[in-house]
């Protein structure tokens, strides 16, 4: 994989999941939505997503789970669209690259440019700056921190 596709990736995990429950867990790809540091709320089989709703407040329900917080009818539509077997890392890495290419951000982080290409997927992950989900975003500064972290290079 591409260092600064694998980077951006880490960053998109970062900003989701967050580095106390990456550290928690196997770097977040057993995540369910709802989890807070010390109380990681963790699914334990890969053979399909883990179709749970969790509720998050009394209106906000979600099925968002593993490393970038796959909705359950993401995966089912990207699932048959990759022929995927399963929810595995693997499976889940390959859902949120399609993402990215179909946002055509793709080049834009082979080349570094990383504040384009969040632009471009903001409308994905709900914590990217400017994602307009009414949910904690990450403010641009901290995820070029993380980006350079995970060893991508800014153009």
């Amino acid at each position: 994989m591409n260092k600064n596709l694998e980077a951006f990736l880490c960053t998109i995990a970062w900003a989701e999941i967050g580095p106390e429950m990456l550290a928690e867990s196997d770097q977040g790809y057993r995540i369910l939505v709802g989890s807070l540091p010390g109380r990681v709320k963790l699914f334990t089989d890969y053979s399909d997503h883990p179709r749970k709703m969790m509720r998050l407040t009394p209106t906000l329900r979600s099925t968002a789970a593993g490393r970038y917080q796959i909705l359950m009818r993401t995966y089912d539509h990207y699932r048959a669209l990759l022929k995927l077997p399963d929810f595995s890392p693997a499976s889940q890495d390959a859902i949120a690259v399609q993402l990215i290419k179909e946002r055509r951000a793709l080049q834009d982080i082979y080349d570094g440019k990383i504040v384009e290409a969040i632009g471009k997927v903001k409308n994905i992950w709900a914590s990217l700056p400017g994602a307009g989900y009414e949910q904690r975003e990450h403010r641009i500064e901290p995820l070029l921190i993380a980006y350079r972290a995970a060893g991508g290079t800014l153009a």
